[in-house]
């Protein structure tokens, strides 16, 4: 460069070399090769690959979820069942020692019936 470049020089000259730059890129340009477009088509198909591992792994756990709460409400149920079962043979004793106890009263009261009917007829012999 000479010291008698002008400012309008200097502005043309930079702008060649922009555009130059600019052929040079455009003629290296990776959509135009063949193997760019092959390497593009098999990260499409990975990313493809890997959202549907994705979404399946999604699926699964959602599912292993599913089922984790559907086996808690089965044993929840069951309790319940377990727990009313329970409450039901409580009751089916209860009633029996009732029963049972209705049966050792009623006996008792007989008993002690015929013992005062005993001692009503003792008193009633004796007196004739």
């Amino acid at each position: 460069m000479s010291n008698q470049d002008t400012f309008a020089d200097r502005l043309e000259t930079a702008a060649k070399a922009k555009q130059a730059l600019l052929d040079r890129a455009r003629a290296k340009d990776p959509t135009k090769d063949p193997e760019f477009v092959a390497r593009q088509e098999a990260r499409a198909a990975a990313a493809r690959a890997r959202e549907e591992r994705e979404t399946d792994r999604r699926n699964a756990e959602i599912e292993r979820r599913n089922a984790q709460r559907a086996e808690r409400e089965a044993a929840r149920v069951k309790a319940a069942a377990d727990r009313e079962a329970e409450k039901v043979a409580q009751a089916a004793l209860v009633a029996q020692r009732a029963k049972s106890s209705l049966r050792e009263q009623i006996e008792l009261l007989a008993v002690q019936k015929a013992t005062r009917d005993a001692r009503y007829a003792a008193r009633k012999a004796r007196k004739k």
